[in-house]
């Protein structure tokens, strides 16, 4: 083997290494419960027990080509802000549900599901402080 194809080798096995070990520090760095806050009051949100349920992609959709996403999975709110911003469109509010409450992220797998809170029982997600 040529020494450029070595050196070429190994380059390529030390990117895989270093893409494969920061998606696992990603993954292993996710917090068991999450607060999000809300006007109406903030959310507890056992992520621990979501996670183990279904899939990461389930909340976390691929990055938009608007906004390139700089970890495999990232916090909502790293994108969607209170007021949408551009190049973003939707709020962050409205990445979990439109403003009825009536579809959305969350309340769609909850009706889906049928199990956890539905549509309509805001405080059973929302708690006042």
């Amino acid at each position: 083997m040529k020494t450029s194809q070595r050196v070429l080798a190994v380059a390529m096995g030390l990117i895989l290494l270093v893409t494969m070990s920061s998606f696992a520090f990603a993954q292993a760095k996710a917090p068991d419960t999450v607060t999000l806050p809300a006007p109406n009051g903030a959310v507890k949100f056992d992520h621990k027990k979501h996670g183990a349920a279904t899939k990461c992609d389930t909340c976390h959709h691929a990055s938009k080509p608007e906004k390139a996403a700089t970890a495999p999975q990232q916090k909502c709110s790293d994108c969607h802000t209170k007021t949408a911003t551009a190049p973003m469109k939707t709020k962050l509010q409205a990445a979990f549900h439109n403003p009825s409450a009536q579809s959305g992220t969350c309340i769609d797998c909850h009706k889906k599901e049928a199990k956890g809170p539905q549509p309509g029982k805001c405080m059973e997600c929302h708690k006042k402080a």
